[in-house]
């Protein structure tokens, strides 16, 4: 009998880490209108506060939403890339993925990271 409840509750346990680690990875693509000096990306789930950090940059660039999951950037100085992209989870705290966009990007292109939300 002591066995079968010791299986149950790993049985439960594992369950529920499975679901628990459940989540979509998210994925920047690069939207309409980004080149030189301009940088759209487009998210596949929701985030907040998302900002980019050029290569080579002291400070973080915050992006604005400019639709749902769409986030931009206008420059007058070209940017230079990779660019490292900094965000905010709803009850995640902030996240951050070093050289996400490469400094060759094209409009279309997905970015797919490992953190799943």
């Amino acid at each position: 009998m002591a066995a079968t409840s010791f299986l149950l509750a790993m049985a439960v346990l594992a369950t529920l880490l499975a679901v628990g680690s459940c989540g979509t990875a998210l994925t920047f693509t690069v939207g309409k209108g980004s080149g030189s000096t301009s940088l759209s990306l487009v998210t596949n789930v929701a985030i907040s506060e998302v900002e980019v950090k050029e290569k080579g940059a002291a400070d973080w660039s915050e992006l604005k939403e400019s639709s749902t999951n769409t986030w931009t950037l206008s420059s007058k100085a070209p940017l230079k890339g990779p660019f490292s992209v900094r965000f905010l989870v709803k009850n995640g705290g902030y996240r951050v993925i070093d050289d996400v966009i490469p400094a060759e990007f094209k409009v279309g292109s997905a970015y797919k990271t490992s953190i799943q939300i």
